[in-house]
């Protein structure tokens, strides 16, 4: 049997959301030096992918239920990139920032590129897959679900793409991430949970 979910944490959740999208223009901006590099903004920039993970959370309770086992395993591995990330935030803000370059490239030759380039492989497989159920579900407008996912490439894939494609990437994630957010906060009163093994709520009209 499921449990419905009060509306008042999926409104946590959207706000978390809309806090990951602003760290996101952050993050976009800071690498394009259109604000000044800070212990702050170091600092804060990991915070996109926790606060991010509370809006996918919210979006799996809601919806991707309803997609079955594979919204599960798309929820799980995106969750767990989300985390993984994290680590990689704090690797690349907090200590390679104060480590010369050859030292970086000596780290990056060894078991931490490994770890940071399989949480890259992660992060991608795992927002494809969630968009994929959350597409499947025929809840979730598309359209930010697109931003979302195109977004994620260029991030993904971020020691292979031009400084300009990964700030434009980050611009659009937090675009997606911001919208789908916005979305849940406004629907969160009116989401109704059902289980996968039961029928979808039926809309009745009331004919005068």
């Amino acid at each position: 049997m499921s449990h419905p979910v009060p509306a008042r944490l999926y409104r946590i959740a959207a706000a978390a959301g809309c806090g990951s999208a602003a760290i996101l223009l952050v993050n976009a901006a800071k690498r394009a030096e259109v604000i000044p590099t800070s212990a702050v903004t170091q600092l804060v920039a990991p915070l996109a992918q926790i606060l991010a993970l509370a809006l996918v959370t919210a979006l799996y309770l809601a919806f991707g239920r309803r997609t079955g086992t594979f919204g599960l395993v798309a929820y799980l591995l995106n969750a767990l990139a989300l985390a993984s990330l994290v680590g990689v935030e704090f690797v690349i803000n907090l200590v390679f920032k104060d480590l010369p370059a050859a030292t970086i490239q000596a780290l990056r030759d060894g078991p931490l590129g490994v770890a940071l380039t399989t949480a890259s492989v992660m992060f991608l497989l795992g927002t494809l897959a969630f968009v994929a159920a959350m597409l499947r579900s025929r809840e979730v407008p598309p359209a930010p679900l697109v931003l979302y996912a195109v977004g994620a490439i260029p991030v993904s894939l971020r020691a292979f793409v031009p400084e300009e494609v990964l700030d434009l990437g980050l611009v659009v994630l937090a675009a997606g991430i911001a919208w789908l957010a916005i979305w849940l906060f406004n629907r969160a009163s009116q989401i109704t949970t059902w289980t996968t093994t039961s029928a979808p709520p039926v809309r009745r009209t009331v004919r005068v």
